[in-house]
């Protein structure tokens, strides 16, 4: 290999871990527009992302503008509405977490929930405060773009696994054009609102929801910094 060939691949390389390695979930947005064609662009480099025999599972709903804000209006409305002590919880779309947590799962998942409402100042205890920041969640936490995914629910198991590459490099690649999201999963319990309000056929099932734009800096929220498990605790390097 050449001495410039080595030098490429070493550069991109460097690109492409920092691309990851600055990849967060964002909670505050600016409302700095994002165009178009840019969005289109990272839609379509994502769409190279690899599928069982080319299936091309995904399916996507761009969000901006009046659209955007007339579908978080009225999930916010139902989400604010008075429940009824006996009322019924909403159904999500699928069952996304376990229906029973273990360890370590669930103390990961308390160990995010403390660590954000910290920042927040939240209180343990303050319901209130609690959902109204989950409540921000639909309104793409002020995003100026909202994408909602949605797949035919005639596919099954090994589809959601190539819809989750397809995630990861619609989020790579705004990543790489200075742009930051956060994945969704808070929209799949509102898909009736969503189906109606995009007008999506009932052989889709809604995925979850993205926010895309510019990180707002001066939000403490974008300081949460998550931790990831050291390699030692979920690989085994095997060679005999």
């Amino acid at each position: 290999m050449s001495k410039l060939a080595s030098e490429e691949i070493q550069s991109a390389q460097q690109a492409v871990d920092g691309v990851i390695l600055s990849r967060r979930s964002i909670r505050a947005f600016l409302p700095t527009p994002v165009a178009q064609d840019d969005i289109a662009r990272i839609l379509e480099v994502a769409a190279r992302a690899p599928s069982g025999a080319n299936m091309q599972p995904w399916k996507v709903y761009v969000l901006s503008g009046k659209a955007r804000l007339r579908l978080s209006r009225r999930i916010l409305a139902a989400y604010d509405a008075p429940k009824a002590p006996d009322a019924p919880a909403r159904t999500a779309s699928y069952t996304y977490y376990p229906r029973q947590w273990t360890a370590p799962f669930i103390e990961r998942r308390r160990k995010i929930g403390l660590d954000l409402y910290q920042l927040l100042g939240l209180e343990r205890g303050d319901t209130a405060g609690m959902a109204a920041q989950h409540g921000r969640n639909f309104q793409f936490f002020d995003a100026p773009v909202g994408l909602i995914f949605t797949i035919e629910r005639v596919l099954e198991q090994g589809s959601w696994l190539d819809y989750g590459m397809f995630l990861q490099n619609i989020m790579l690649a705004a990543r790489a054009r200075g742009l930051d999201t956060c994945p969704q999963a808070a929209f799949i319990h509102y898909h009736d609102i969503i189906r109606e309000e995009l007008g999506i056929p009932a052989s889709e099932m809604v995925v979850c929801g993205m926010a895309l734009g510019h990180a707002d800096p001066d939000k403490i929220e974008n300081r949460l910094s998550t931790e990831r498990e050291p390699l030692a605790g979920f690989v085994k390097f095997m060679d005999k």
